[in-house]
Order: C-alpha cells, then sequence, then structure tokens
C-alpha cells in the first residue's frame, strides 16, 4: 500500500504478512480521499479510524494534515504496526486494542470524520448497529461525516442519517451525516 497525497506522498508502506486485514485498495483510498476533499479541509481535524487493520486510511489521514487521530482494533498486532509506523511517519496518531462495539459504547468525544472498515462478513445488523452506536453516543459532530466501507451485499442506504454512497470494484463507501441533502438521498449521488 502506498500513501496517495500529502507530505508522505508516494511512500510505501508493508504490512507484516500475517495480520488479519484486508486493507482498502489504493483505487478506493483514493477515490475516498477525492469525495473528502470537496467536504473538509484536513487540517486540524479530529479522525477516528475503526476497524483500523494497518493503519492505511490513517496515515492517508496523517498525511494530508490531520494531527489528531485515534485508531481502533481488537488485534494487538494490528494495533503494534499502526504504533511503530505512526512513530516512524512523525505522525500524531493514537493506536488503541479494543473490540470497537466496546469502545463505541463507551466512549466520551467527538469526531469530524469517523472511518469504519468492518470485515465484510460481518451481519447486517452489525453494520447498522456501528452507525446506531456513533449517533446515538454523539460521537460525531455536527457537521462531521462518518463513512463505511462494505461489500456490495451489504445495504445500509435505508439507515438513518444516509446521505449517499460510492461504489468502486467490489468495495461500496457510505456516507453519514446529521444534516442530509435531499437530492443524495436517494442513494448514489450523481
Amino acid at each position: 500500500m502506498r500513501i496517495i497525497s500529502g507530505k508522505y506522498k508516494g511512500r510505501r508502506i508493508t504490512a507484516p504478512k500475517n495480520l488479519p486485514v484486508r486493507p482498502t485498495t489504493d483505487m478506493s483510498k483514493e477515490a475516498l480521499f477525492n469525495v473528502l476533499n470537496n467536504h473538509f479541509n484536513f487540517s486540524g481535524l479530529k479522525v477516528l479510524d475503526l476497524f483500523a487493520g494497518t493503519g492505511n486510511i490513517s496515515y492517508e489521514f496523517g498525511s494530508r494534515g490531520c494531527d489528531n487521530i485515534t485508531c481502533i482494533d481488537g488485534d494487538m498486532g494490528c494495533v503494534n504496526f499502526i504504533k511503530k509506523t505512526a512513530k516512524e511517519f512523525d505522525l500524531n496518531i493514537t493506536a488503541i486494542k479494543s473490540d470497537v462495539f466496546k469502545f463505541l459504547e463507551k466512549h466520551k468525544g467527538s469526531y469530524d470524520i469517523i472511518f469504519a472498515d468492518p470485515p465484510y462478513g460481518i451481519e447486517q445488523k452489525e453494520f447498522e448497529k456501528l452507525i446506531e452506536l456513533v449517533f446515538e453516543n454523539e460521537l460525531l459532530d455536527e457537521e462531521g461525516m462518518m463513512i463505511m466501507e462494505h461489500s456490495k451485499h451489504t445495504k445500509l442506504n435505508h439507515m438513518m442519517h444516509f446521505s449517499f454512497q460510492k461504489n468502486y470494484g467490489g468495495s461500496v463507501f457510505s456516507f453519514f451525516e446529521f444534516e442530509v441533502d435531499d437530492e443524495e438521498v436517494d442513494g448514489e449521488e450523481e
């Protein structure tokens, strides 16, 4: 995997082969950040990366100027890799080993962007529970955005706060916001 843009543009990151991850592809990541560029100035944003895996998305946020990034993953190998890589790149990333659902239930804080990339194989109701926990526990800033990466077989456009989605191959990014533009609600933004 490589960093697409920002301070560390072009830098490659090689994760250990034994990590239980499915990193977001460079093509999908580039498309995601093209969307986010239209909504945010990255400098000063607070970002929460759920099911962070290798930290791929967090490094991209850090390279683009975010200096307050929290990564949550249940695998200690992933957490250690994120800590090591963040130190190498001198990025302000806090990596925490925790069950994501338990973290969301107990955590107090507010974020500008919450990115979640759960295993594609979890049940539909678990995807829905993640979204519900974020909004019920007020973890997303009023002007913020939650992004859920999932397979095309998972449907989230019926969920409250759904804004729009983007499809990239077998992956889908669903976007959630407090204020939803009526023109975007029907599923896919044009």
